[in-house]
């Protein structure tokens, strides 16, 4: 109960403080602040249409939050998450474009399998370069993303360009390679409940096993943690190929059940908001799922305020670097302040001997 009291007080500490320091730019965009955010986190859990788009939005940042966070966990700072969802894509696009009347049964998880090998394929030099040679995996990671989008912009310039338009996308995916639709008459489909499960099986690996035990181990303290015989370069390069998987699956979600081919467009940055998303569910996998469903309320409602408002659209833009921002500084001053009150052992040092004595922060 206490931690529930605790993260509630929390969240509505960064939704003051983003209301407060975003309400000026919405003035002077000529909008009333309280409506903007009624238009912005209410109005798109009012209809059925709407509310089920939010579902279908958040499904790629679920997952690349999910991925980012448990790569953080183990303090492996995977920023490549875009160009492991666009491997993940062009994996899943080629597939798609194999199969032809197979079962959807079998086709399926061979789409997942192929999403999240490329994405873990992808993820694997930068993270033999950290665990191997101690180089940095944001640059390394960082660096592979543009060389993905290259990747899928030569495919679809050249080989994989539509055969019938050649427009630079790829052919249309078989049925069989397309995620079912979970409601009918939406665009809501299987990779939401891919996303859940997901975010279920990491959330129970890193709270109820072993090996959960020593990722945490590691993001806390590599050196205690190579002290205590565990292996901090298996734990790293596990982790990072795991993080590049999930981000994997993302990339296949979004070509078999949202776009049906390859495209350059398949992306909208979600590996780089799923940083934002990781960040925001202060890496646990629960709240992440619901800071991601947040992003995309967010994602939904700028479009309505923009219509009904007239504000412009990347208003929700800033209102989502400023909730990032905000819950830094939060989570920043909540681990200072528990820091601060912990009780200090000091230990003096005289002619008898050594005495630790308690100083304890009564403040």
């Amino acid at each position: 109960m206490v931690k529930w009291r605790r993260g509630a007080t929390t969240a509505g500490l960064i939704l003051l403080g983003t209301f407060v320091i975003t309400a000026p730019f919405i003035m002077l965009a000529g909008a009333n602040p309280f409506a903007a955010y009624g238009e912005f986190l209410v109005s798109p859990l009012t209809s059925r249409y709407s509310a089920l788009e939010v579902l279908v939005s958040s499904i790629p940042l679920i997952l690349t939050g999910v991925s980012v966070a448990l790569a953080f966990r183990a303090g492996y700072w995977n920023i490549g998450a875009e160009g492991q969802l666009l491997m993940g894509a062009v994996a899943g696009a080629g597939v798609g474009m194999l199969v032809s009347d197979q079962s959807r049964i079998l086709v399926l998880p061979v789409v997942i399998l192929a999403g999240a090998a490329a994405g873990a394929l992808w993820a694997l030099v930068p993270a033999l370069l950290r665990v191997k040679l101690g180089i940095d995996e944001v640059v390394t990671t960082l660096l592979l993303n543009p060389v993905a989008l290259l990747i899928v912009t030569a495919l679809l310039s050249g080989p994989w360009a539509d055969p019938e338009t050649g427009f630079p996308e790829s052919e249309r995916i078989a049925e069989s390679a397309q995620f079912p639709i979970l409601v009918p008459r939406s665009r809501l489909h299987l990779g939401f409940l891919v996303g859940l499960a997901i975010a279920g099986l990491v959330w129970f690996v890193l709270s109820r096993t072993v090996a959960g035990l020593r990722v945490r181990a590691v993001g806390s303290g590599p050196n205690a943690a190579r002290f205590a015989g565990i292996s901090v370069g298996r734990t790293l390069l596990t982790v990072a190929l795991a993080s590049g998987a999930i981000a994997g699956i993302a990339g296949a979600s979004e070509v078999s059940g949202i776009q049906y081919r390859l495209t350059g467009g398949l992306s909208a940055g979600f590996g780089y908001t799923g940083i934002v998303v990781a960040t925001l569910g202060a890496l646990a996998m629960p709240t992440v799922v619901l800071a991601a469903l947040l992003l995309a309320d967010l994602n939904v409602g700028a479009g309505s305020a923009g219509r009904v408002l007239g504000v412009p659209s990347q208003l929700g833009d800033v209102i989502q670097a400023t909730v990032l921002l905000v819950t830094v500084g939060v989570l920043a001053y909540r681990r200072y302040h528990h820091k601060a009150s912990k009780p200090v052992a000091e230990e003096i040092s005289g002619d008898e001997g050594t005495l630790e004595v308690e100083v304890v922060d009564t403040s």
